[in-house]
C-alpha cells in the first residue's frame, strides 16, 4: 500500500511541474524590496488582497514601473522585475487620482443639472482640476450650491468607475451617439493614429478617459468648487471660447479646510496686490508685459538685497563685472542657449529683414511634430511676427501645416531673391530645415541674452590664465530675457526680464569639491538671513532619454556623482531628480517653503563640464601645458524679481526692519511739535536710518492707521510730553505700544536689530498689519 502511494505521489509530481511551466509568472518587486511573484493577468487590486484585506480596503491605485493603473486593470506583461506599490492616501500620487476623478463627478453634475452641456477637457492640475465646458446659458458662481450639491448624491452613491475599451472608429461612433461634438474633434485631430480608445463609465456617465480613477466616488472625502474663467478650446485663440470650472478634492474634509485656509491667507499676501498697496512695483502695458517697473520703495528692497550679497562676495574673493543685455547669435549657439532654448526666447534679430521669418520657418520645420503648447506659443509667435504661412491656422494636421510652412519659404526666398539652393533640393522637411539654418547660420544676427553665462566665458577667455589665477570668481546682477506665454505671466515670479544674482566660477578639478561646498554654504547663509530656514534641497540630474542635453555621457556622470558625494558628506537631506539637470550640467537647488506651506525653486549651484569644452576655455598648468577649467553656475536669490515677490508673500509685505523701504515714521500729534518731529528726523536720518515725518494737519489716529497699512517697522509718536523730556513714544509693529524712551535708547535698540537683520514675525495668521493687539513671537 505504501509504495502504490509513494508511485502515486511521484507521478502528480511529475505532472505538477508540467503544469506549472504553462503558468506564466510576474517578478514585482515591492517598496521595501522584497519580491512577489505573481500570475501573469493579476490586476493591483488581486495583489493588494493577497498581501491583507486592509490594504485592499485602502488602495486607491497603484504604481507599476512608475505609471499609475486602476486597482482593475491587469499589469502589464514583462520579462523583467517590476517596481510594484499599492497607493493609498498617504502617497501625492494617490491626491492627482482622486482628484482626476472629481473631475468626472464635477462634470456628471452639470451634465445632470444642465441640459445640452459639451465636455472638453478635464485634467487635473497642481492643488485641483478643472473641466472645459461648453453650455447655454453659461455657467455663474451663483451655480456653484447646486453643483456641489448635486456632486455630493453621487459621492454618497459609491458607484464604481468603470474602464472599457472599443477601436477607434467604434469611439468615435459612441462619441457621436453621446452628442460630445469636442471629443470626436479630439480623436480627429489627436487620437485616430491609436487602434483602440479608453472610456470610463460611472452610472449613467460615460467619458473619453485615459485615466487612472479611484475604485469609486466613494473615496473623495471632501471638495469645493473654486472658481470659473474663460478658456479656448485646446488654448487656441481661433476656436470657441469655453468656460473652464476649477475645483479642488481631498481624501478628508480637514486636509480641505487647511487648503481653502492657505489659499485665503495667499489671497492676503497676493504680491500682485500688496505690491500695488506698497507702492513697491508696477507693470505697464505700454512698457511690455511681464517687465518689472521698479519704483522707489521696491528699487530700494532691491538694492538692499544687491548691498547685502555684493558685500558677501567681496569676502569671498569674488570680482564684480557687468555684461550687455543683448549678443550676437553666434555666441549663443556655441553655448547651445540657441536652440536649446528657442522656445523659451525672444526672436533674433537679422540685419537681413526676410531672415526673422524663415528662422520661424526653419524652427518649425526642425520639430516636424509638436504638443498643442507649443503649438499654440508658435502661434502667438507668428502673430507678433506678423508672419502668417499661407493656411496655416487652418490645417486640421502637422503634415497640412508643414506643408503651408514650406510654401511660405519657397515665397519668400522668391520674392526677396535669396540664393539658398540647398533648400529646393531638400526633399524632406528635415533637409530643408537643415538648408534654412546652414543659411541662417551665415547672417549677422543678435538675441536678447537668455542666460549670462556666455558672456563671462568671454571675459575669462580675454586675458591668458594660469592655474595660480585660479578659481577665477565673476559675478554679476546681470539682467536676462525669456519669452513666456501671455498667460504664464504672473506678477513678478512669472517675468519676461529679470535680474540674476548671476556668477561664475573658473576652476581647477581639485578645486570643485570645496567651491562647491562654499556656495552651497553661501545659498543657506543668504536664506537663512532672511528667515528661510525650511528647505528641501533636489539634486537635478541628466533625463538619460532626453536628446535636449549637451556633452559626452561620462562628463554627465563625473559632473552627478561629484554633487551626489558633496551632498552625502554634507549630511543633507537630498532628493535626485531626474529630467531637472540644465541642459549643460546637473545641480543643487534648493526648494524652499514659505511660512503659508508654498514651495518656492530659488538658489541653485551647478556643475559644468560642457561649456568650458565648447568654448575651448584654457589655462596653464603647473606642467606648463594647456588644461581645461570646469565651470560653476551658481545664484542664491536665483532672479531679483522672483525672489522679491516671494519675500513680499513671505513677509505679507512687512518686511524686517534691516530691508524695510522706510524704517521708521515720525508722528506728531499735532502742528505744535513738527520742529521737535524735524529734529528727531534729522537726527534718524545722519544715523542711517530710512525714516519719513508726518506733518500733515491730521488726527494722531489716523496716522497711526496709516502707518500700520504702510507696515512701517516703527512709529515714533511725539507730543508735548515727549518734547519737554527729549523722548519718543515708540510704537512697535510687532510688539505694539513700547512706551517713551530716550532717542539713544531707540538708537540703540534699532541699530541691534539691523546689525543682527533680526526676522520677527507673528505668530498668527494674521500678521498684525492691521491689528496692534495681536499677539507676536520673535
Amino acid at each position: 500500500m505504501r509504495r502504490l502511494l509513494a508511485l502515486l505521489l511521484s507521478f502528480l509530481g511529475k505532472l505538477i511541474p508540467a503544469r506549472s511551466k504553462e503558468l506564466v509568472m510576474l517578478t514585482l518587486r515591492l517598496p521595501d524590496g522584497s519580491i512577489k511573484q505573481v500570475q501573469e493577468g493579476s490586476t493591483p487590486r488581486d495583489i493588494a488582497e493577497s498581501i491583507g484585506r486592509r490594504l485592499a480596503q485602502a488602495a486607491i491605485a497603484a504604481k507599476v514601473d512608475s505609471v499609475i493603473l486602476d486597482l482593475d486593470r491587469e499589469i502589464p506583461p514583462s520579462d523583467k522585475e517590476i517596481p510594484f506599490q499599492i497607493l493609498t492616501e498617504k502617497e501625492r500620487d494617490s491626491l492627482d487620482v482622486l482628484r482626476h476623478s472629481s473631475a468626472h463627478v464635477m462634470a456628471r453634475a452639470v451634465m445632470r443639472l444642465f441640459p445640452g452641456v459639451q465636455l472638453a477637457f478635464g485634467p487635473t492640475i497642481e492643488n485641483g482640476f478643472y473641466y472645459d465646458i461648453d453650455v447655454d446659458p453659461p455657467l455663474r458662481e451663483e451655480d456653484f450650491p447646486r453643483i456641489e450639491e448635486e456632486m455630493g448624491r453621487i459621492i454618497k452613491e459609491a458607484e464604481p468607475f468603470e474602464r472599457f475599451e472599443r477601436p477607434t472608429s467604434e469611439a468615435r461612433a459612441l462619441c457621436a451617439d453621446l452628442q460630445q461634438g469636442f471629443k470626436i474633434e479630439h480623436i480627429d485631430d489627436d487620437l485616430k493614429q491609436y487602434p483602440t480608445l479608453s472610456f470610463y463609465r460611472q452610472g449613467e456617465f460615460i467619458d473619453l478617459c485615459r485615466g487612472p480613477h479611484i475604485p469609486h466616488a466613494g473615496k473623495i472625502g471632501a471638495f469645493k468648487l473654486l472658481s470659473i474663467a474663460g478658456a479656448y478650446w485646446k488654448n487656441d485663440a481661433g476656436r470657441k471660447q469655453l468656460q473652464r470650472l476649477y475645483g479642488t478634492a481631498f481624501f478628508n474634509q480637514k486636509d480641505l479646510d487647511a487648503y481653502l485656509q492657505q489659499l485665503e491667507e495667499a489671497k492676503r499676501r497676493d504680491h500682485r496686490v500688496l505690491g500695488k498697496q506698497l507702492k513697491l512695483f508696477s507693470i505697464s502695458p505700454m512698457a511690455g508685459s511681464g517687465l518689472i517697473l521698479w519704483m522707489p520703495k521696491g528699487a530700494t528692497v532691491r538694492g538692499l538685497l544687491e548691498s547685502f550679497i555684493k558685500e558677501e562676495l567681496l569676502k569671498r574673493g569674488y570680482q564684480p563685472v557687468y555684461t550687455p543685455h543683448i549678443g550676437r547669435l553666434d555666441l549663443y549657439r556655441t553655448s547651445g542657449h540657441f536652440p536649446y532654448y528657442r522656445d523659451a526666447q525672444f526672436p533674433p534679430m537679422y540685419f537681413n529683414y526676410s531672415a526673422a521669418a524663415l528662422e520661424l520657418a526653419q524652427f518649425r520645420l526642425e520639430a516636424r511634430d509638436w504638443d498643442e503648447h507649443k503649438e499654440q506659443q508658435f502661434q502667438e509667435w507668428l502673430n507678433l511676427a506678423g508672419y502668417e504661412p499661407a493656411g496655416y491656422r487652418q490645417a486640421g494636421t502637422d503634415a497640412d501645416r508643414l506643408e503651408g510652412v514650406h510654401k511660405s519659404v519657397l515665397l519668400l526666398i522668391e520674392g526677396a531673391g535669396l540664393d539658398i539652393p540647398q533648400y529646393h533640393k531638400g526633399s524632406t522637411y528635415a533637409e530643408r530645415a537643415r538648408a534654412l539654418g546652414d543659411w541662417l547660420a551665415n547672417q549677422e544676427g543678435y538675441l536678447l541674452k537668455p542666460m549670462n553665462c556666455p558672456h563671462h566665458i568671454q571675459i575669462y577667455k580675454a586675458e591668458p590664465r594660469s592655474y595660480r589665477d585660479l578659481p577665477v570668481r565673476l559675478a554679476e546682477f546681470g539682467t536676462v530675457y525669456r519669452f513666456e506665454q501671455t498667460g504664464e505671466l504672473s506678477g513678478m515670479t512669472r517675468v519676461r526680464g529679470f535680474t540674476q544674482d548671476d556668477a561664475h566660477l573658473f576652476v581647477t578639478p581639485e578645486q570643485i569639491e570645496s567651491e562647491m561646498q562654499a556656495n552651497i554654504e553661501l545659498v543657506l547663509f543668504v536664506l537663512s538671513s532672511l528667515g528661510l530656514s525650511d528647505y528641501r534641497v533636489r539634486v537635478g540630474l541628466r533625463d538619460p532619454k532626453s536628446t535636449k542635453y549637451v556633452g559626452e555621457p561620462e562628463d554627465w556622470d563625473k559632473a552627478q556623482n561629484t554633487l551626489l558625494s558633496i551632498v552625502r558628506k554634507l549630511g543633507m537631506n537630498y532628493a535626485a531628480e531626474e529630467g531637472e539637470a540644465a541642459f549643460y550640467g546637473p545641480k543643487i537647488d534648493f526648494v524652499v517653503r514659505d511660512c503659508i506651506g508654498r514651495e518656492w525653486q530659488l538658489g541653485t549651484v551647478q556643475l559644468d563640464y560642457n561649456l568650458p569644452k565648447r568654448f575651448e576655455l584654457e589655462y596653464v598648468g603647473p606642467d606648463n601645458r594647456p588644461h581645461r577649467p570646469v565651470m560653476i553656475h551658481r545664484a542664491p536669490f536665483g532672479s531679483m524679481e522672483r525672489f522679491v515677490g516671494i519675500l513680499i508673500e513671505h513677509f505679507a509685505g512687512a518686511f524686517p526692519l534691516w530691508l524695510a523701504p522706510e524704517q521708521v515714521r515720525v508722528l506728531p500729534v499735532s502742528e505744535k511739535f513738527t520742529d521737535y518731529g524735524r529734529r528727531l528726523e534729522a537726527e534718524l536720518k545722519a544715523r542711517g536710518y530710512r525714516v519719513k515725518g508726518d506733518y500733515r494737519p491730521e488726527k494722531i489716529g489716523h496716522k497711526i492707521r496709516e502707518a500700520q497699512l504702510e507696515k512701517i517697522p516703527y512709529m515714533l509718536v511725539v507730543g508735548e510730553k515727549e518734547q519737554t523730556a527729549g523722548t519718543v513714544a515708540v510704537r512697535d509693529r510687532v510688539d505694539g505700544d513700547l512706551g517713551a524712551m530716550p532717542l539713544a535708547d531707540l538708537l540703540a535698540r534699532l541699530d541691534r536689530e539691523v546689525q543682527e537683520k533680526r526676522i520677527r514675525q507673528v505668530s498668527t495668521g494674521s500678521a498684525g498689519l492691521d491689528d496692534s493687539r495681536a499677539k507676536f513671537s520673535e
